[in-house]
């Protein structure tokens, strides 16, 4: 019994490791960025639509995915426009000085531009300060982009 306790929490350590080990400047599991939801749509439709291995695009060591050639077309000419802000990564996390993977469903736009959060809950406290949260994760974003 407790070698099996020990070989599930071994595993539980491992799993946990390897979601908070992000290296890429880019939240990509698997290479494709946003869970391959459309960045696009956040704008354009107002909710998270996904994309379509058809439409993609190859842009900051990701695979960015569209549910239609305009979308895909829009994001060409302007990725920094549709990109989410510190790479798809959580805000409220950026703010906080560390990468923390996020869910489409989380999602804001603020200022004309995207933003993700880890879950509804931490999108709650995220809410709830935004402009203060924003600054920090500005200034901290380029220090964590490239780190675990």
């Amino acid at each position: 019994m407790k070698k099996k306790l020990i070989i599930t929490f071994a595993a539980l350590v491992s799993l946990c490791a390897s979601v908070n080990a992000q290296t890429s400047a880019v939240y990509a599991p698997d290479g494709i960025a946003l869970k391959g939801y459309d960045a696009v749509a956040f704008f354009t439709l107002s909710k998270p639509v996904k994309g379509s291995v058809d439409y993609s695009y190859k842009w900051h060591n990701a695979t960015w995915l569209f549910a239609t050639k305009s979308g895909l077309d829009s994001f060409k000419g302007a990725p920094e426009k549709y990109a989410p802000q510190y790479g798809g990564y959580c805000a409220f996390g950026a703010a906080e000085g560390h990468k923390a993977p996020t869910q489409p469903e989380t999602w804001t736009i603020v200022h004309n531009r995207l933003y993700f959060n880890y879950n509804e809950k931490v999108k709650e406290s995220w809410m709830k300060n935004q402009a203060v949260l924003i600054d920090s994760a500005d200034r901290k974003w380029p220090e964590i982009k490239d780190k675990e």
